[in-house]
């Protein structure tokens, strides 16, 4: 459901965004603390704390290709491959034309999160928005940026994109990723930064962007050791983001892995960030179906504004 910030009353209806999956990606099955995925070719086992219930398909979990199990007291771990041997670092797969490499992680993800392609089709619609009111190239902001994949499909739909992630690994693997899907000569910015100190240095610049997305972790640590907790800094460094929005016409994408959180708190934020700001409001969870198409399961929480 859309709200408007201007009533607040109303924040407490949410939206249940469902992702069904798509050519490349599946969710097979769920259950027991774990979900079964398909990547590609690929059956992929790996843990999930929601997935509390029982498992609909237990005769498939035997064909995984791949299972991660987590080292005892972390959430580090490590991939079996069904015959043996070990995981291979990367393997191509596609979303809506876009290539780009999945990657067993030692903490059990895969380079990307299937969900996000909700927020992918999201962002392509925004940018065409910006575009159809003579914006031609909208600048665009992805901080905590990850692997890069909101980064080019934000910059295969014309935007000019500037990228901003802790990791070294992270950006080499979203240049990775870039090449990947043929998108060298796009205009995107690979920063390794510290997302509240760019930003900080951003508004005594004086600059500004016509869409923002916002994936923190829950905690982190920038390149130069600075720290991150969601609950503490988020306030204030989604204040920030909201000051670098440009003034004719904007979008933000904001989402929170945080299972100790709620999506009230994350819309509630929001309409106070956004006070005065007009536009509306959508909030709520991302969510998977699986290929049975009569379970789901929560991934995490989000909320867009946008005028």
């Amino acid at each position: 459901m859309t709200v408007s910030p201007k009533s607040p009353d109303t924040a407490h209806r949410l939206s249940l965004l469902v992702c069904d999956g798509w050519a490349d990606y599946a969710l097979m099955d769920i259950g027991e603390g774990r979900r079964l995925e398909r990547f590609g070719r690929l059956l992929v086992d790996r843990p999930e704390e929601q997935a509390m219930g029982k498992r609909q398909n237990p005769a498939l979990w035997a064909n995984a290709d791949a299972v991660f199990q987590a080292q005892a007291g972390g959430i580090e771990g490590r991939w079996t491959m069904a015959g043996g041997g070990p995981a291979p670092e990367r393997f191509p797969l596609s979303w809506d034309g876009l290539s780009f490499h999945g990657r067993f992680t030692a903490f059990r993800h895969m380079g990307f999160f299937p969900e996000q392609a909700l927020h992918w089709h999201h962002i392509v619609n925004s940018v065409s928005a910006l575009q159809s009111k003579g914006i031609d190239q909208p600048k665009l902001l992805n901080l905590f940026g990850y692997t890069g994949l909101a980064s080019l499909v934000a910059a295969r739909a014309g935007a000019h994109v500037t990228h901003v992630d802790a990791s070294k690994r992270a950006i080499a693997h979203a240049r990775d990723n870039q090449t990947m899907a043929g998108l060298d000569d796009k205009p995107i910015r690979w920063l390794i930064d510290d997302a509240v100190a760019f930003v900080a240095r951003e508004r005594r610049r004086g600059n500004s962007y016509h869409g923002i997305i916002l994936d923190p972790p829950k905690f982190g640590r920038g390149p130069k050791g600075e720290e991150w907790e969601l609950f503490d800094h988020l306030p204030a460094h989604l204040a920030d983001c909201v000051e670098l929005l440009a003034k004719d016409g904007a979008f933000m994408v904001l989402s929170a892995y945080a299972i100790r959180a709620s999506a009230l708190a994350l819309d509630d934020l929001m309409h106070a960030s956004f006070e005065g700001r007009g536009g509306a409001i959508t909030s709520g969870e991302l969510a998977i179906r699986t290929e049975s198409g009569d379970r789901l399961l929560s991934t995490s929480l989000f909320s867009h504004w946008s005028v």
